[in-house]
């Protein structure tokens, strides 16, 4: 029972749960491989998909943080910074009830961040995050810009940059990563459609990731 509930788990929220959502998109360029595999006697080419690039960054804690911190652990990540008059605290406190909801989940993981690390020290993220109940697997990141909006540009495939001393473009998407650091999903920060959808989507990439488990057990 107890290897068979991934795949049932799987099955249940892909067909029978009540969104019915099919295996979760890649976003970003793809390559078609060298290698492959038969399917029925025809050559099926594998795709590469698009991965995150590693980063290292540091936290409200003052500690390092790179890919090590979230080996086979899926993660959400998000852009902010802490002097944002209004749409940060709303993504932020949506963001929150997500991660009270998966705090005892040891799968999942929440990244935010600041495309303002001038101001956004550690010492300031750590005083902004203790405005949240639960933070303990949620990183509130800071580094220089040419890494930061590099990663936002061209690893996460969103906007990021000053604009001004206090203007900040960046995108408000929650970007959904999977254990290979490949992105599956996109959602509004603001939108409780989106919300659900990217809660009911995290529950399908646990599953998914728990069917790798399963089949190695066999």
């Amino acid at each position: 029972m107890i290897l068979a509930l991934p795949g049932f788990l799987y099955y249940l929220l892909t067909a029978k749960g009540k969104n019915r959502y099919k295996p979760l998109s890649f976003f970003g360029p793809k390559q078609v491989a060298k290698t492959g595999h038969k399917v029925h006697g025809d050559f099926i080419p594998d795709t590469i998909y698009h991965k995150l690039s590693d980063f290292n960054l540091v936290d409200q804690n003052g500690k390092m943080v790179s890919f090590k911190n979230f080996d086979k652990k899926i993660f959400l990540a998000s852009f902010f910074y802490t002097n944002c008059p209004t749409v940060c605290n709303e993504v932020n406190k949506n963001i929150s009830e997500l991660v009270y909801a998966y705090r005892k989940n040891p799968m999942v993981y929440f990244t935010s961040f600041t495309v303002d690390p001038t101001r956004d020290t550690p010492q300031a993220l750590k005083k902004y995050s203790a405005k949240f109940e639960e933070t303990r697997k949620w990183l509130f990141l800071s580094g220089d810009t040419s890494t930061t909006y590099n990663l936002a540009r061209n690893g996460f495939l969103v906007n990021a940059v000053q604009a001004g001393k206090d203007d900040f473009i960046y995108s408000d998407k929650l970007i959904l990563i999977d254990a290979e650091k490949r992105i599956r999903g996109y959602y509004s920060g603001t939108s409780a459609a989106d919300l659900t959808k990217l809660n009911d989507e995290i529950k399908v990439l646990i599953a998914e990731e728990l069917r790798k488990v399963d089949k190695a057990l066999y």
